[in-house]
């Protein structure tokens, strides 16, 4: 890295006092072998090993590469560890304070830095997904002509927040959650090493899950909520942490879900799919991680309204109109209490029967005239009110339905090109099999011939 003045003097300062910086940053590992989780990144020739100077070298450098995975699960740690082990010129930025000028900067300084003394430049650029695209472009020559090496951090799916250019030259790394076990062993390094709480205090197992179930598999909210504890039970002077003071010093569990990113439209997609699945149980679940999270009770009622349509339709009639109510209640309550009115919607809709017969009517009928298979509207249904139509045969032999005891015509409805087509194929689930009933009863009366 390239500190300043206050940096360099900062970080002097947590040398000679580790206790300063915060267990999470005092915990950070110094070699890739002691990165936890990870493993499917960390096997020898992998790119990040190449990246930190392992492996034979030659005419293929270390490439560029994109960190993508959710907070806590490592991404700031790897580099951080490539900044330790490289022997090249490290510089970190984060997309948040840094703009197109200061990533020109570094790459004048990286081009200095290879034509004056042969030394190559890392780049960390930590949550890119904030930068622009026209600053994202700003990165291309760099990467491409290896100007500098990019090790860029995000939580966001990279396939939409970072632009196609930039991912052709990167290799896309996934870091996968944290497991239990993996938290586990960090939290036991952490109580007892040098750099962490040193014994100070010990871990009791029931306090341990629950510390596990609070850090959702984020190892940085773990260490934080450890030292957070810790610190508790020593202020009592005891010399463990008991679950009593771990509930009173951390109060609510971590919930993996970012409203503005990817996890967003993964949770609101496995709601819907749990309703559609009829799991009253983990759509509920779902819902309340949306909940908990502070997402947009607006979204979510818009998502149960579609869900009735696309799913339900006409199995059960009532679940739209159930949906719409809970719309209109949510955007006049807000939480908390719509979470009440959600949890009603979805509960019906889960639990409702299922077809899909409405969603497969309309992209059946839609694929059709996208195809061009439309055609004149029969004579005898056009409009016949204005002068003149009479003579152009519009409205002619055109048969009342409420003029025939059975209210229906015998008559031809469809453009000539359709009209035999079929696209309503009603389920026998619920209410549908009433409407089955009805459809095939009127299309035998209107002297439709079977498709």
């Amino acid at each position: 890295m390239e500190p300043d003045l206050f940096t360099a003097a900062a970080e002097e300062r947590q040398e000679k006092d580790p206790t300063s910086s915060p267990l999470a940053v005092r915990m950070r590992p110094r070699t890739l072998d002691e990165v936890v989780g990870q493993q499917h990144l960390l096997k020898s020739g992998s790119p990040l090993r190449r990246l930190v100077g392992e492996g034979a070298g030659g005419p293929a450098g270390p490439s560029s590469v994109i960190l993508w995975g959710p907070p806590g699960t490592g991404k700031t740690t790897l580099a951080y560890v490539v900044s330790k082990a490289t022997d090249k010129r490290f510089v970190e930025l984060s997309a948040i304070t840094a703009g197109v000028k200061e990533v020109r900067a570094v790459i004048d300084g990286a081009r200095r830095a290879t034509g004056g003394y042969g030394k190559e430049t890392v780049l960390f650029l930590d949550e890119i997904h904030r930068f622009s695209k026209a600053q994202q472009d700003s990165l291309l020559p760099a990467v491409e002509n290896r100007w500098v090496t990019l090790i860029a951090a995000t939580t966001e799916n990279p396939y939409f927040s970072v632009i196609s250019p930039l991912l052709s030259r990167s290799l896309l790394l996934t870091l996968e959650p944290l497991t239990d076990d993996d938290v586990r062993g960090l939290l036991k390094r952490a109580l007892t090493d040098e750099r962490g709480l040193k014994g100070a205090v010990a871990l009791p197992e029931e306090a341990e899950d629950h510390l596990l179930r609070i850090a959702g598999g984020d190892a940085r909210r773990a260490l934080t909520a450890l030292e957070a504890a810790a610190g508790a039970a020593l202020d009592k002077g005891e010399q463990e942490i008991s679950l009593t003071t771990l509930e009173e010093t951390v109060d609510r569990a971590a919930v993996k879900y970012d409203r503005d990113g990817d996890q967003h439209y993964d949770v609101a997609s496995a709601l819907i799919k749990s309703i559609r699945g009829s799991d009253v149980d983990a759509a509920l679940h779902y819902l309340a991680r949306m909940i908990e999270a502070g997402e947009d009770p607006r979204f979510i009622a818009r998502r149960l309204m579609i869900s009735a349509s696309e799913d339900i339709g006409l199995a059960d009639p009532t679940a739209l109109p159930i949906a719409v109510a809970a719309a209109q209640a949510v955007a006049m309550i807000g939480f908390p209490e719509a979470a009440l009115t959600l949890s009603h919607a979805t509960i019906a809709l889960a639990l409702a029967p299922k077809s899909n017969s409405a969603t497969t009517a309309i992209g059946a009928a839609l694929d059709d005239v996208r195809k061009g298979l439309a055609g004149p509207v029969p004579a005898h249904l056009r409009d016949g009110h204005y002068k003149g139509a009479a003579k152009l045969g519009h409205a002619q032999g055109y048969v009342y339905p409420h003029d025939l005891a059975e209210g229906i015509a015998e008559q031809q409805y469809a453009p000539d090109a359709l009209k035999d087509r079929e696209y309503y194929l009603p389920t026998r689930h619920g209410t549908e099999a009433r409407y089955a009933d009805a459809v095939e009863w009127t299309r035998k009366h209107l002297g439709r011939k079977r498709s």
